[in-house]
């Protein structure tokens, strides 16, 4: 890592005014940049360095538009695109992808940082697959597949490793390592909301290994991070409280994780401290940005650093297991 210094409350200008150079003239892809999101926090940042271009996807584009106006206000150099996408859905993204590959066809950097905590009720996908790993994991490996030729563009006019995939996961992959026998909880009757996010945040570590292993020969890389716990994004909207209730639902919400995991979990790991969205902003970043981090990679951040993640996370065969059960969601089989 560049800056040992950095830490769990460095701020995104901090990372940025770091590692400016490695912003300029170069083209990103964020999932979920809500304006209340990390992801949307994240791309105004990367526009005070002058990308070439930042492609903004996601589902709803009311939450979007004031990200791309405060980028036209302040960064009016800066070519900024939205691209509608439900995660969710595959044949949204698919199309999603198509025009994504039209308007950006070199990418630089992708990052996946759409995600849902999980309905309190067992829902599905239109294909039956249980919605939390439909939108955290599923659609972000056919949308992360579908571009990988415009990845491979970028990779082959870069310096060795600039291309790369930063996979937005959590600490809360300890609650759960990822269900091979049950993926879909038995349609329901074995389910739990926290369980299956944290088997979907399991696999955004894995398929950051997944795709490193095909990639890496090629010059592109995948990284994992751990943003922390940011109350003023809309993730936590699932925990449906009423105003005032938020901090208490959401320590209960953190008692039962760690009840859950085992011990795996402490409320410490999963960071009950809060941040600001500008420090969680700040991890994804480094992933996004570090020009040593590539030879270091598939690897796992929290705080601004390499951090150590289950080791059911780390484990290749699930890596690979975990691959070949995304290609059968998807229809599709991905060789590199």
């Amino acid at each position: 890592m560049s800056q040992t210094n950095f830490h769990a409350f460095t701020s995104s200008e901090e990372v940025i005014d770091r590692f400016a150079s490695q912003v300029k003239g170069r083209t990103f892809v964020i999932t979920g940049p809500g304006a209340r999101s990390v992801g949307g926090y994240t791309a105004l940042a990367l526009a005070k360095a002058g990308p070439a271009h930042l492609v903004l996807v996601s589902r709803n584009p009311a939450t979007v538009q004031p990200v791309l106006d405060e980028i036209k206000a302040t960064a009016p150099n800066v070519k900024a695109s939205f691209v509608r996408c439900d995660l969710s859905d595959q044949d949204s993204v698919r199309g999603a992808a198509a025009r994504i590959l039209e308007v950006a066809p070199a990418i630089d950097v992708l990052i996946n940082n759409a995600g849902i905590v999980g309905d309190k009720e067992y829902t599905v996908d239109r294909r039956g697959n249980e919605m939390t790993l439909s939108a955290n994991h599923v659609g972000h490996f056919l949308l992360t597949n579908l571009l990988a030729p415009a990845l491979l563009s970028a990779a082959a006019t870069a310096a060795a490793g600039e291309a790369r995939v930063v996979n937005i996961t959590s600490a809360g992959h300890r609650m759960s390592p990822f269900r091979f026998d049950d993926y879909n909880f038995s349609g329901g009757r074995t389910y739990h909301p926290l369980m299956a996010y944290g088997q979907s945040k399991t696999a955004n570590i894995l398929f950051s290994a997944g795709l490193t292993a095909r990639l890496r020969a090629r010059g592109v890389t995948s990284t994992a991070v751990h943003p922390g716990t940011i109350l003023q994004t809309g993730i936590w909207d699932g925990l449906n409280v009423a105003p005032g209730e938020f901090e208490a639902a959401l320590s209960d919400l953190l008692e039962e994780a760690v009840r859950l995991s085992g011990g795996g979990v402490t409320q410490d790991a999963v960071g009950m401290e809060a941040k600001t969205t500008s420090q969680g902003s700040s991890t994804m970043l480094v992933a996004a940005l570090d020009p040593e981090l590539p030879a270091l990679s598939p690897a796992y951040l929290e705080n601004c650093q390499i951090s150590e993640p289950s080791e059911y996370a780390l484990d290749p065969e699930n890596a690979e297991k975990l691959w070949e059960l995304s290609e059968q969601l998807v229809g599709q089989k991905f060789g590199y």
